[in-house]
């Protein structure tokens, strides 16, 4: 499906019956909305609505070319811009990577849209920034997002020889059909360049304060990506109920990886989080636990 809105055209993987529940599902770098299909599945199975859009920079219709465009309040503009023109007023937010710190910020300054939170892999940005500061396994971790950022030619390496350095990132962790859609799409012209800018869009200009939803956070022992430390502290920036899950030795590609362990997590959250809530009316408080 394709979905428009101001900012461009979104291709999109919808799933289940158009009355069901809505669920938001924002995919990472480097993927698509492709990433969910066994959760959509899933969801659609139990009768929810479930959207997975390819987001900005991926969805050829919505590619803007100035790294300045990917910031994240651009971003989670798209997220809500896209349940607009979809007609849903409050969804459920479930996010990967990229989409999960997409997916903090949408439910920190969008509370009484998002009914739950479910964000796998990508802890809190607070929690991030607070273990960069404090821990030097994240910071070691971190390292490929500063030379992402910095290096001018990391498209021309990941792309050379067939694309050997992107189809490396997936590393056999996901499955081969999708890893070739993942490149097809990224060879794309531009594509890379815009899905690079991600991390090339400076940060944001406001703080992140906790988030007031009910939060489901998934996180693995294998991650390359997000160590233990920043994992640990999330908890710390969610008000509302809380559940951390770990899953132990799969990789940083979740949602592919293990997506029954996933799916069956995403279902038990979503039925134990079913009633409509609104920041208004809110019982918990709206500081950051530490």
């Amino acid at each position: 499906m394709h979905i428009s809105t101001d900012a461009g055209v979104f291709d999109a993987i919808a799933a289940g019956p158009p009355g069901g529940r809505p669920v938001l599902l924002l995919h990472g770098f480097p993927q698509t909305g492709r990433a969910w299909r066994r959760q959509l599945e899933a969801l659609a199975a139990h009768g929810y609505r479930a959207v997975a859009p390819d987001q900005r920079g991926y969805s050829p219709g919505a590619r803007p070319r100035r790294p300045a465009d990917y910031r994240i309040d651009a971003l989670v503009d798209d997220a809500v811009a896209i349940t607009e023109e979809l007609g849903w007023t409050t969804f459920d937010l479930v996010g990967h990577d990229w989409g999960g710190a997409v997916a903090w910020w949408t439910a920190h300054t969008h509370p009484g849209r998002v009914r739950t939170l479910t964000v796998v892999s990508t802890p809190h940005p607070g929690a991030l920034s607070s273990a960069l500061r404090t821990d030097q396994d994240q910071r070691e971790r971190s390292q490929y997002m500063i030379s992402w950022r910095e290096t001018p030619a990391t498209e021309e390496h990941m792309l050379a020889d067939d694309a050997r350095e992107l189809r490396g990132l997936y590393a056999g962790r996901v499955p081969q059909d999708s890893a070739e859609t993942y490149v097809r799409r990224l060879s794309e012209p531009g594509a890379l360049t815009a899905a690079l800018n991600w991390y090339r869009a400076g940060r944001p200009d406001a703080r992140i304060g906790a988030v007031d939803v009910p939060t489901l956070y998934v996180w693995s022992t294998q991650d390359s990506a997000f160590g233990p430390a920043a994992a640990r502290e999330t908890g710390a920036w969610v008000n509302g109920p809380y559940r951390f899950e770990i899953l132990q030795g799969v990789s940083h590609w979740v949602p592919e990886e293990a997506p029954e362990t996933l799916s069956g997590l995403l279902l038990e959250h979503l039925r134990g989080h079913g009633e409509q809530r609104t920041a208004a009316n809110s019982p918990w408080p709206t500081s950051p636990k530490r």
